[in-house]
């Protein structure tokens, strides 16, 4: 099962993005309506590239430069690939179906996404086994301390096996008051 990306790292390549969001907004489309946006995605790519040398501003984009320019180069592939197809196969119109080499591209993000899916759903049920369990740091005061490295002390547990088992045994009554029944520490 594929897992989730390391912190840093996407899950979708600039391809990725660019396949599935070409093929979406293909799809119903013209020979000519895509040309066109063949033409915009070759002016949109020449602008990334000449920001990404120092040539003008992102603005929002600014801290994600190469992947704004990756992406746009790759929208341009795509739409490309998209006409030379509609216009070797004789296609109208585009549909994203019948279009073999996309639709494997889109099962392959399909798989992905769903083992992806997986994987979180995986990590959160491991999240939840341990969800009832509870890790704290206990200050207590020199007395009460005192006491616990005692008992500690002559059980051979450490203190926080001590605190732990009596916390397993505390009582709220019904009043609200919690109290320990008077037990032996042991292994």
């Amino acid at each position: 099962m594929p897992a989730l990306p390391e912190k840093g790292k996407r899950m979708w390549s600039a391809q990725d993005v660019a396949r599935d969001q070409v093929r979406r907004q293909a799809s119903g489309l013209e020979v000519a309506a895509v040309a066109e946006k063949v033409a915009e995605a070759a002016v949109r790519e020449r602008e990334t590239a000449e920001r990404l040398r120092g040539n003008g501003s992102f603005y929002a984009f600014e801290m994600d430069r190469e992947r704004l320019a990756a992406i746009w180069l790759a929208k341009h592939t795509e739409w490309q690939r998209v006409r030379d197809l509609m216009t070797a196969v004789g296609w109208s119109v585009y549909e994203p179906e019948r279009d073999a080499q996309g639709s494997v591209w889109a099962r392959e993000r399909e798989k992905r996404f769903a083992g992806a899916l997986a994987a979180q759903d995986a990590f959160g049920a491991r999240q939840g086994e341990g969800a009832d369990e509870l890790r704290a740091e206990v200050r207590l005061s020199v007395a009460p301390s005192r006491l616990v490295r005692a008992v500690a002390g002559r059980t051979g547990l450490r203190p926080s096996e001590v605190l732990a088992q009596l916390a397993e045994r505390i009582v709220v009554g019904e009043d609200g008051t919690v109290s320990v029944p008077p037990f032996t520490p042991s292994w």
